[in-house]
């Protein structure tokens, strides 16, 4: 089951009493009505962040949120491209299929494309 993103008033409202009253993960979670594992994580987010309560209290919203769910990197590794025209040369015999070519192709380079986005770039 997904679960419902806090509001960041929630949110700092777990780091206050986690870090100004001292209350356990457990007695956070109890008093806003959220589970001991989410009070846990949203503390970890700002750890990670280098965050304690004099910074966020004085934060607007926004820039706590900023802080506590920074954009992702996007994924720049270069993977291995198959020789595809070898590939379409391979698949004209009989008894050759793409999950064959792929396992191939996976055994040589096991931190190349999944079988799905081998079938999608092979499509294209």
């Amino acid at each position: 089951m997904a679960q419902r993103k806090l509001t960041m008033r929630k949110i700092k409202e777990i780091l206050r009493l986690k870090w100004v009253l001292r209350l356990s993960d457990r007695q956070v979670g109890a008093s806003l009505k959220i589970g001991h594992s989410t009070v846990g994580e949203y503390i970890k987010r700002a750890q990670r962040a280098g965050l304690d309560w004099s910074q966020v209290e004085k934060m607007e919203e926004t820039e706590l949120k900023g802080k506590l769910f920074p954009p992702k990197e996007p994924d720049h590794k270069q993977r291995s491209q198959p020789d595809w025209q070898q590939i379409e040369v391979e698949l004209q015999s009989k008894g050759v299929t793409r999950m064959l070519l792929w396992q191939e192709y996976i055994a040589e380079h096991p931190d190349g494309y999944g079988y799905s986005q081998f079938c999608e770039r092979y499509r294209r």
